[in-house]
């Protein structure tokens, strides 16, 4: 089964399109927990517990745990490892060519476990070739990214007019994706780029950052990114689910944060 289809399954099975992004902040953590010896495994774990089958995936950003040192490297894999009833969609934007970009895909699939990885496909197709190659793990590569400064790059203009970014999208769509294990990454901060990109891949399955702190909007992201199916979007919430409370009731508050942001997504996602 390859991975667009593990993560369609997915989706119907939670009924859910809402991805956390685990972005652990050791000073954010709430107090009753900061001072744990392995505080950022049990705040973490405390979260996914109390939302597992309310999130379709999870996100966790590799850097907050490198930040950490050896410890924080073995926290992710620990968590990885412990809890297999999502989608794991490990965050680290790699991006190189030849035995590097190999060695990346082995150490996210072979020791990680992830389902799927963020890619930076802005050096060419062989240096995504050695994830590509395993049907079964998925890739979502970054297209139209939610940070201001994405324009500089993404927004420049071709010989033929189009903006980079739907050069890549077409490209994920049309020569990347023989395995169907091709997903792309697109702001819910720019909706209009987000309907542009829908229209080149009407069944590639989008990750959208932007929800939240960053300042996308919901309705306006689903609108222009459902597919035909309603379906084929993971909305990423980070720091309004973690950070939902500092107090003890944290993975309480973070439960229904998380059961109310999957309500307004599926709101949107039931009208027509």
């Amino acid at each position: 089964m390859n991975f667009n289809q593990r993560l369609n399954i997915a989706i119907e099975h939670h009924h859910s399109l809402l991805c956390i992004g685990l972005d652990p902040d050791v000073v954010r953590l709430p107090a009753s927990v900061r001072h744990d010896a392995d505080a950022v495994y049990t705040f973490c774990h405390e979260i996914i517990a109390a939302t597992h089958d309310v999130a379709v995936a999870y996100k966790p950003n590799i850097a907050f745990f490198e930040a950490m040192g050896v410890t924080g490297i073995e926290t992710l894999m620990r968590l990885m490892h412990h809890t297999r009833q999502n989608i794991w969609i490990l965050d680290a934007k790699r991006g190189d060519i030849g035995n590097t970009a190999s060695a990346y895909a082995h150490a996210a699939f072979g020791h990680f476990h992830a389902d799927a990885i963020t890619l930076n496909p802005y050096m060419g197709g062989d240096t995504l070739e050695p994830f590509l190659t395993h049907a079964d793990r998925g890739a979502f590569l970054l297209c139209r990214t939610s940070n201001p400064g994405s324009r500089d790059i993404q927004e420049l203009r071709l010989a033929d007019g189009r903006p980079l970014y739907l050069a890549v999208a077409e490209l994920a769509a049309q020569q990347w994706n023989t395995n169907q294990n091709v997903g792309l990454v697109v702001g819910a901060t720019q909706p209009d780029a987000l309907k542009a990109v829908r229209t080149i891949c009407p069944d590639l399955p989008f990750l959208l950052p932007g929800i939240g702190a960053q300042g996308g909007d919901l309705v306006e992201a689903l609108n222009a990114g459902l597919d035909a199916r309603r379906s084929g979007l993971l909305i990423n919430a980070s720091r309004s689910i973690l950070y939902a409370s500092n107090a003890e009731d944290y993975a309480h508050a973070a439960r229904a944060e998380a059961i109310r942001t999957r309500d307004a997504i599926n709101t949107i996602r039931d009208a027509r």
